[in-house]
């Protein structure tokens, strides 16, 4: 191939927004005509919530009658409509992230907008693109997408879009650097230039380029001043340079001084108090700052005309349902139900998102074994109740969801040992249950079946609430309840033993593995209400697996190089975090980012790469940044073929590696995937578009993103260390 020299193509950033930027033109017309027609009350009210527990919902702003603008209301969260009864309870965010599958993380937001909007809710808390995930025991990782910003970038644009188109506004979450629950509140997340972009902006741009109608500002400080007071971070950054046309919301609670959220950027304050003391930092502490001019009004005609704009773009102005018959304070009891056909995709999303790990001689899918011994508490559905615990603050049974306020209520709960048995009864297999987590009733059950099925988990969640010792963030990366004394007390006694693990994040697996009775690992996430379903249909292979890691399994917790801290967090890592990281330091990982098995293979052949466009992109601002950043400049393709036994989906990914003129890089980084069906024997042929913002770096000193000179590396392959075509692009 031809290579191709030319010099740094920089873009620079556009210095100042621009309101009513591409598709927002309409809805900001309509939003300065209402404008025109509120008093200074009206706006004042519009940006300040009403306070806790002074609505429906757990953020509330008051009508104004004199636009017709309703009572709008904010609602958690970023897998279902929390405090709401007859609702989906769908996988969580790192489960979705897992399927790698950009149909389904648009038709996921779409089925939870369609719920939110039929529930009255305006605004849907999520998705969630930070934390990004760079500590492996973070408390909310769970929560978003993954830790590699490409894949959370789409996944945040795919289920926004789906979202919005729904009817409801999306608001993504939480911006930014809130990258563990210790110290959330006082923490300062330190993170230079460079990571900021290249790292945990990347998925935010993301949502912005899709029209997100709001972000949220975080709890912690951003370079020692506090999200939600900082300039740099909600004007510079996010409506200057991303061109973001919609709001900022405070996290709840996250604001500090009247004066100072204003004149940084945020536009709106939730919940309005400090969690019902009816002291407010707005309201008529605003009013006071506008008449002392501490807050100019232009300022105060910009957050709502933000308010207003996200608020028409989504088409909320006509005929929007209000919220009726529940409320987040009556258990949320007398609502429609809103559910639909959904359970079909929570199903579906949850039996995609399994990654099997391990799968010894074809050990699955089961094929109508004599008999199986079912055991550990993981199991079950938690005896007592899978709701009982206010915010999900237990782990009790089987874990289809972490704790905290990105919960939902479950309508039900399809445990895997149900499930199981129900597919067992049509199979003539004898199943022997151990419903606990004591090794020696594990053992006794296993002790004369055919195959063992040993369920063990690890559970986090948010801050404020401490589950057996975690408050939030995991102690560490064991499964919990002694779950490697389980497997092993089974796995000595039983030669076909298979472990299903429901975690939150990573696993240290190295106990389990040392055994070779261990003959399948199948990692089934943290799957919602349709857990047991979507597990029998791997296990017994009316599907084949197709979930793929979107984040490492380390040999040992040290190899990851981030841990929660007790102070201060400076990002002395900087952009090295997860596969990055091992490449970079050649680590070998037990499981590497991107791996999953299948139960049919797959051929990769016939690389093609086009030549590298050298065109000058546009500087025009744009919502996601300069218009030139997002100009495809290469095509990469390849042919996938199932050379196997059985259907099944392949995701093929596609790693790019900076030329040396870039400065120091991650030596790959995702750049693509392409998640494709095929028969036996099929082919497809699949496309990677390169932007140029996938092949440029962020250069601090000039605040630019530059193309570095050179030749990149890329590689296509199967995760981000089976790599089967390799190439340059120049």
């Amino acid at each position: 191939m031809k290579l191709l020299s030319f010099s740094f193509l920089a873009l620079a950033t556009s210095t100042h927004a621009a309101p009513g930027d591409g598709d927002w033109a309409t809805a900001y017309s309509k939003a300065k005509t209402a404008l025109a027609k509120l008093s200074t009350a009206n706006k004042v009210s519009m940006v300040t919530g009403k306070g806790w527990m002074k609505g429906p919902c757990v953020g509330n702003v008051a009508a104004v009658a004199a636009i017709g603008f309703p009572e709008l209301c904010l609602q958690d969260g970023p897998l279902g409509v929390r405090y709401a009864q007859q609702v989906t309870a769908f996988p969580a965010g790192i489960t979705t992230g897992a399927t790698w599958d950009t149909s389904l993380f648009y038709a996921f937001g779409n089925a939870l907008g369609a719920e939110a909007k039929a529930l009255g809710v305006h605004v849907q808390l999520g998705p969630v693109a930070g934390p990004l995930g760079k500590i492996p025991t973070g408390g909310r990782n769970w929560e978003g997408f993954s830790n590699d910003p490409y894949l959370s970038g789409v996944a945040m644009a795919n289920s926004i879009s789906g979202m919005q188109a729904a009817g409801v506004q999306a608001c993504a979450k939480h911006y930014l650097g809130n990258e563990q629950e210790r110290l959330r509140d006082t923490q300062s997340a330190n993170i230079d230039d460079r990571t900021t972009h290249e790292l945990y902006l990347w998925p935010f741009a993301e949502a912005v380029r899709s029209n997100v109608s709001s972000v949220m500002c975080s709890y912690n400080k951003l370079n020692t001043t506090w999200a939600c007071e900082s300039k740099a971070l909600l004007t510079d950054l996010l409506k200057n340079e991303l061109d973001f046309q919609g709001y900022v919301v405070s996290d709840w609670n996250a604001q500090h001084t009247t004066a100072g959220s204003a004149n940084a950027g945020m536009d709106m304050s939730m919940p309005g108090d400090n969690f019902g003391d009816n002291k407010f930092l707005w309201g008529t502490a605003l009013t006071n700052a506008l008449s002392s001019n501490q807050v100019p009004i232009s300022r105060l005609d910009d957050m709502v005309t933000r308010i207003l704009a996200a608020w028409y773009l989504v088409g909320q102005d006509t005929n929007y349902p209000k919220v009726t018959g529940w409320t987040s304070w009556n258990g949320g009891k007398g609502g429609p139900n809103v559910q639909g056909d959904h359970k079909t995709l929570a199903r579906k999303i949850a039996r995609d998102g399994i990654v099997l790990l391990k799968n010894t001689d074809g050990a699955l899918p089961l094929k109508k074994p004599a008999s199986l011994a079912v055991v550990g508490y993981d199991s079950i559905v938690n005896p007592q109740g899978a709701n009982v615990c206010v915010d999900r603050g237990c782990n009790n049974g089987t874990l289809a969801m972490g704790w905290g306020s990105g919960t939902a209520d479950f309508p039900y709960l399809i445990s895997p040992l149900d499930a199981i048995k129900a597919q067992a009864s049509n199979d003539g297999t004898t199943v022997t249950s151990s419903p606990n987590d004591v090794p020696s009733s594990a053992a006794s059950a296993a002790s004369s079946a055919a195959t063992a099925l040993v369920f063990i988990n690890s559970d986090a969640g948010e801050g404020y609430i401490t589950v057996e010792g975690n408050a939030g963030d995991r102690i560490n990366l064991d499964p919990w309840h002694n779950g490697n004394a389980l497997v092993s007390a089974v796995s000595a006694i039983n030669k076909k033993t298979i472990v299903v693990i429901h975690s939150v994040g990573p696993l240290i697996l190295e106990p389990i593995l040392s055994s070779p009775n261990v003959i399948a690992v199948v990692w089934a996430g943290i799957p919602g209400q349709e857990s047991g379903n979507a597990l029998v249909d791997i296990l017994y292979g009316s599907t084949s697996p197709s979930g793929k890691l979107p984040y490492t399994i380390a040999q040992k917790a040290s190899d990851y190089g981030t841990a929660v801290v007790n102070g201060d967090d400076s990002y002395p890592e900087g952009l090295f975090i997860d596969y990055r990281r091992f490449d970079k330091n050649n680590i070998a990982p037990r499981y590497e980012f991107g791996f999953g098995l299948s139960y049919t293979t797959f051929d990769y052949s016939a690389l093609t790469i086009s030549p590298l466009s050298t065109a000058q992109g546009s500087t025009a601002p744009a919502p996601g940044g300069p218009k030139g950043l997002y100009d495809v400049l290469a095509t990469v393709t390849a042919t996938l073929t199932n050379n196997g036994t059985v259907p099944g989906a392949e995701i093929a990914q596609l790693y790019i590696g900076l030329p040396s003129s870039a400065p120091s890089s991650p030596p790959k980084q995702l750049r693509g995937f392409s998640k494709v069906f095929l028969e036996v024997g099929g082919k497809s042929s699949i496309s990677f578009l390169l932007r140029r913002k996938d092949l440029s770096y962020w250069d601090s000193a000039a605040k630019k993103w530059v193309l570095p000179s050179g030749a990149f590396n890329v590689w296509v392959g199967a995760s981000s260390r089976d790599l089967r075509l390799t190439g340059m692009l120049a």
